[in-house]
This record gives C-alpha cells, sequence and structure tokens, in this order.
C-alpha cells in the first residue's frame, strides 16, 4: 500500500518500507559497524605523559634552532626550516616563531631575488611560503621566466629542474586574477612535470611529483592529510631534519589518540540517536563527518569547536537527506515551520520521524548552550547558531517547491539558491561558535553573513565541485536539477561545456580565497583560515567522486590513515 501524503501516514512502522512516492536515494550503510563504539586506548596516563615531556623538549630545542637562524639572518634557512614545519603539520607549536622568522624572510624577499634571479626553485619556494603565509609579494619576479607569452622550462629532467618546476607549480595554486605568468606557468610547468621519466633517480621527488599531479597540491589539500603525506615522504629525503621528523611523528600520533577519543564519543553520540532503525533512509556518516570537520581544524585548541560543528554536522545531514530523499511536501512545510519557531511545544505537530530529528536538534543546542566557551562569549552566539539552522531549512524549503513543480531555474537563479542550500555559510556560522571569545566576535559573525568574496568563493566551490560529481546520481530519482542540467538546458549545450564552464568558476574562486587571506585581513586570520579549509575539505572529498555519499576505498584510506593507523616511530 501506499503511503499517503498526511502526518498520521508517514509515523506507522513501515514508512520506510512502502514509500514509493517518496525521492528515496536508497545510500549504501555505515561501514565502520561498531570499530569507533569497541576501540580501545591501550596507552597508560603515564605513557601519554612521557609523550608530552619527549614533544615538548623536541619543541624548545628547535624554537632556539629557528630563532638562531632569525637572528644570523640565514634566509634559505629560515626558508626551508619553515616550509618542513607546515608542511608536517606541526605549525601550530610554533606560530610565534614562524611569525618572526617570516617577517625576517619578507624584509629581504626583494633582495634575495635580485641576488639569486636564477635561482628558480629558492625564489618559487619564497615566494610560496611568503604568499601562503599572507604576505604581499608579487608574481612579477616570474617574468624574467617568460618567453614570447610563453613560460620558459628547462629542456630535461635533472634533479634541479624537477625541484624548481615542482616548487613552482606549487606556488602557481597561490594566484590571483589577472597574474598571467603563474596562469600560463601553471599550464607550461604541469605539461612539463607530466612528461617526467618514470624510473626518475630520486624516488621521494618523484612521489611529490605524483602527488602534486594526481592527489592535491599542498596549497588546496586537506592539512592533517597533506602532514601525513609528507612526513612519510620527508623521512626519505637524504637531507630532513632529524628532530622535525621525530617531533611531526611523535606529534601525529599524540593528536591521532586525542581525535580517536573525540570520534568514538561523537560515535556514542550518534548511536544514542538509533538513526540506523529510526531514520534508515539517511546517509549515516558519523565517522566521514569527523573527518570531514578535522579537515576545518585539528589543532588541541579547537576541540571545543570541532565538537559543536561535528554534531551540528552531522545534524544537518539528516536535514539535508530528510529533505532531499524522504520526506513529501507536507510534511517537509510542517518541519520547516517547526524549526522556524524553535519550541518543543511543535513536536507533536511533526510526523512521528520528524519528532526525533527534532528533539534531537533542541536538544543538541541545549548542550552548546552550557559549553563554557558559549557562557562566556554571550548569548548571541547561540542566537546566530539557530538563526544558521534555519536559514538552513528555509533553503531547503525554496529547493523543495521547484522540486514540486517540476521547475528549471536558470543557472543564476539556481546558484542564488543553491549556494546558499549547500550548507556551508551555516556550518561556517557553527564552525566559530566553540572558538575563544577574543577571536570570534560579534563582528565575525556579522562579516561573514554578509558574504564577502572570500565566503562567496568557498560556496561557489562547494556547490560546482558537489554538482558535477553527483548530478548523474541525483537525476535516478526525483530531484531538482543540478547547476550542470540548469546550465545545459539554458544554453543548449553539452555536459562537458558545462562542466568546462563550471571548472573555470572554480578556479576564480580560489583566487578570490588566496587575495581574502593576504595581510592584513578582514577579520582574525585563525578565523579566514577555517573559511579557507572549508574549501580545502570539498576539493579532498570531492574532486574525483561524492565521497561522502559514495565511501570508497580512498576515503577509507584517508579515514585510516587519520584516525586508526599510527605512525611508526
Amino acid at each position: 500500500m501506499e503511503i499517503l501524503h498526511s502526518q498520521t501516514a508517514v509515523a506507522g512502522t513501515d514508512a520506510f518500507t512502502t514509500a514509493s512516492n517518496r525521492p528515496l536515494a536508497n545510500f549504501h550503510p555505515n561501514i565502520w559497524g561498531s570499530s569507533f563504539l569497541l576501540h580501545d586506548f591501550p596507552e597508560t596516563d603515564g605513557a601519554r605523559k612521557a609523550q608530552e615531556e619527549s614533544i615538548e623538549k623536541l619543541k624548545e630545542e628547535l624554537r632556539k634552532e629557528l630563532k638562531e637562524l632569525r637572528m644570523n639572518r640565514d634566509y634559505m634557512g629560515q626558508v626551508r626550516m619553515v616550509d618542513a614545519i607546515q608542511r608536517l603539520g606541526i605549525a601550530y607549536h610554533f606560530e610565534l616563531e614562524i611569525d618572526q622568522a617570516l617577517q625576517n624572510v619578507f624584509e629581504t624577499f626583494d633582495d634575495f631575488c635580485i641576488h639569486n634571479d636564477d635561482d628558480m626553485h629558492a625564489i618559487a619556494l619564497s615566494f610560496r611560503l611568503l604568499r601562503q603565509n599572507g604576505y604581499k609579494v608579487s608574481s612579477k619576479i616570474f617574468e624574467k621566466f617568460m618567453d614570447d607569452g610563453e613560460f620558459k622550462v628547462p629542456p630535461d629532467h635533472d634533479i634541479y629542474s624537477v625541484m624548481s618546476m615542482l616548487e613552482f607549480y606549487e606556488a602557481t595554486h597561490l594566484r590571483f586574477h589577472d597574474e598571467d605568468v603563474l596562469e600560463y606557468g601553471f599550464v607550461s610547468v604541469k605539461n612539463y612535470l607530466e612528461r617526467m621519466p618514470p624510473n626518475f633517480s630520486i624516488p621521494a621527488l618523484a612521489e611529490q611529483v605524483d602527488h602534486a599531479l594526481n592527489g592535491y597540491s599542498n596549497r588546496r589539500g586537506l592539512p592533517r592529510l597533506e602532514g601525513r603525506f609528507y612526513l612519510d615522504n620527508y623521512a626519505q629525503q637524504a637531507s630532513h631534519h632529524q628532530g622535525l621528523l621525530r617531533l611531526a611523528k611523535l606529534d601525529f600520533n599524540w593528536l591521532q589518540s586525542s581525535h580517536k577519543r573525540e570520534a568514538s564519543e561523537l560515535y556514542r553520540w550518534w548511536k544514542g540517536l538509533d538513526v540506523e532503525s529510526k531514520l534508515p533512509y539517511i546517509r549515516d556518516r558519523m565517522v566521514e563527518t569527523y573527518f570531514w570537520i578535522l579537515g576545518i581544524y585539528f589543532e588541541p585548541k579547537y576541540a571545543v569547536a570541532r565538537k559543536i560543528l561535528s554534531k551540528v554536522q552531522a545534524m544537518a545531514s539528516i536535514l539535508d537527506d530528510t529533505y532531499d530523499a524522504y520526506g513529501i511536501y507536507e510534511e517537509l512545510k510542517i518541519l520547516t515551520e517547526a524549526i522556524e519557531r524553535w519550541d518543543i511545544s511543535s513536536l507533536d505537530q511533526l510526523p512521528e520521524y520528524m519528532q526525533l530529528i527534532y528533539k534531537a536538534l533542541l536538544e543538541l543546542f541545549r548542550e552548546i548552550e552550557n559549553e563554557e566557551v558559549i557562557r562566556q562569549a554571550g548569548s548571541y552566539r547561540i542566537a546566530y547558531g539557530k538563526e544558521a539552522v534555519k536559514e538552513l531549512a528555509r533553503n531547503y524549503f525554496e529547493e523543495i517547491k521547484w522540486r514540486e513543480e517540476k521547475y528549471t531555474p536558470t543557472t543564476d537563479e539556481y546558484m542564488k539558491l543553491a549556494t546558499k542550500s549547500c550548507g556551508y555559510i551555516s556550518l561556517i556560522i557553527i564552525s566559530f561558535l566553540g572558538i575563544d571569545g577574543d577571536l570570534a566576535k560579534r563582528e565575525a559573525f556579522d562579516w561573514v553573513l554578509s558574504q564577502p568574496d572570500m565566503v562567496k568563493a568557498t560556496l561557489i566551490i562547494c556547490r560546482l565541485t558537489d554538482d558535477m560529481v553527483g548530478h548523474e546520481f541525483d537525476r535516478k530519482r526525483d530531484h531538482i536539477p543540478s547547476a550542470v542540467e540548469c546550465y545545459m538546458k539554458e544554453h543548449n549545450v553539452a555536459k562537458g561545456t558545462a562542466v568546462d564552464k563550471f571548472n573555470v568558476q572554480i578556479e576564480d574562486a580560489w583566487k578570490d580565497l588566496n587575495q581574502g587571506l593576504l595581510r592584513p585581513t578582514a577579520i582574525p586570520a585563525p578565523l579566514l583560515q577555517r573559511i579557507f579549509n572549508f574549501a580545502r575539505i570539498i576539493e579532498v572529498i570531492y574532486k574525483k567522486g561524492d565521497w561522502y555519499t559514495n565511501v570508497g576505498p580512498e576515503m577509507q584510506s584517508y579515514i585510516r590513515q587519520l584516525l586508526l593507523d599510527p605512525v611508526p616511530e
């Protein structure tokens, strides 16, 4: 018997198996079973304390070494050490020392380039390091390598040439608008690196080239995951710094242990909701959600913010699937209105399956409200958080109206709504809730809501990247058109043309992000870094497919690397 469009019909036990009029997506189940529930933590308090003491000792030694390089004004010594620290994922231990060293490098950068104008590797490394840390350095230093509008690449693939071209390739990912030398250079150098002989004599360098071309650039990859890759690669480099390598290994495993505990606690909370049996239509993805949030912030000081964002994003995923892959119009209208009222008295008006969602959402925000950082910052934070969820529900429901009407909007009309319904502006707001009040003040929340270029860029990357890999799956059921279908219909073109157009828009969005991180910043740099990291995690999870929806071997491997498999020390 087909379920009717009524409140009472969906409350029964057969709702999930006989809903032939529902836009079911048939997502695959949770792949992790009880592994995170049963996970044990073998290290004792004493062992963990000994690990922390070793970390502190190494940090102090390395701080002295970096200070000595700065005092001696050792330009390349500072550049190489800061680059290794950042790429190994341990920069959060040396924020002051890195800032002091880079200020020193920045002040002497122009002079260094004048006296070393033929050292492409050193110039490209310096340029990348300064620009990725917000310093204004001009790309005109590379114009000497242009000839008649073409970027000159070396004729051979000797070690120095490959090192230089790889470093320049990484630097091109920090380009701004109208930087032709980096635009043309990107294409030329990419072609050069792709022609590298398969039997190249330095395996560690060949591995870096392959990772940059077929994996992720240093600029766009997930910081924690890039650190894990570079840790293994750095160990193979003949010139590696033993102290840095030792600290990176100890710190990675210490952090992994902390993250395991957080993941286990979140998984227990999630299992307590009993979504597997009560909401079987949703994507059961708590572990993947936590991996996502580690991409936004992995550092210990963000533990509370990470917990808040993980839980809210998990609830947002439930809402997304309820609107997108189960609910019918009348039910979703009631749910949207209930979320707008945000009052437990609305519970009885909802279908039974929605009552679980609504109650869990309200209870979660009561929990958040009691966090110490929230109480100290002021009640305005909770108000911003609730409004973010309400806005998300409104936007989801606007899409449902399109679905009901079988409406295909223009591309501009679609993007105006879909960049909101992707959820990222709401999640950015939520990501600030648990951050220290001296950083995330009311003005920062208002700045995000004004949608400056940097925020718009992140929304565009999220929406278009998701649509390009997910639209074929969505077409198999009752679903609104994606950006791809909207553009194809509006301009009467093939899919490839639409994809090419969107890839250009995504690249332009990355340029906006790069420019948005330049000093002085509109809001504190650590907050901007969270926004930038939201774009990075999309690059990782959606570049090659929708790995959140379809958790394949690569995504599983990434999760295991960060949460389950320690680095051999």
